[in-house]
């Protein structure tokens, strides 16, 4: 199993949508190739953490990926065909939010792809950092 961190603006798509929507395609349009990269890597059973971005910038919650990558079919937003989409589900919102603030304090975090690489929608999360922050997040 691999672990994932993929972001979403919480006024276009939250972690209660999320969890009210349940089951379906990521709702974020990814239109970065490392980050298409990162989703054409996920398989069916691997975790992600649900981070909010520019309003929040905190992991919030865990979704689990359903189906792996397939074509995203929105047309307008994929005229090219290049880039891919995943289904997921919502597993648990974290008891206690981990902010960005919180990984950039942490000597174990500092290095995280979230910290480092700030404009990537998706990233892969080391087994370590998926451990760490479930620890932090009180699950």
């Amino acid at each position: 199993m691999a672990y994932w961190l993929l972001k979403s603006e919480p006024y276009k798509f939250s972690w209660n949508d999320q969890v009210k929507k349940g089951e379906g395609r990521w709702e974020k349009r990814v239109r970065n190739y490392q980050a298409r990269n990162n989703l054409a890597a996920m398989k069916p059973g691997d975790k992600g953490f649900f981070y909010h971005s520019n309003e929040g910038k905190e992991i919030i919650g865990i979704v689990e990926i359903t189906r792996e990558a397939y074509t995203d079919p929105d047309p307008i937003k994929n005229e090219t065909g290049k880039f891919v989409t995943v289904d997921v589900k919502p597993v648990q919102p974290l008891k206690q939010s981990v902010t960005l603030a919180d990984l950039k304090a942490h000597p174990m975090l500092s290095q995280m792809k979230v910290v480092k690489q700030v404009r990537l929608s998706v990233s892969p999360v080391a087994d370590e950092e998926w451990a760490e922050v479930c620890a932090m997040g009180g699950v």
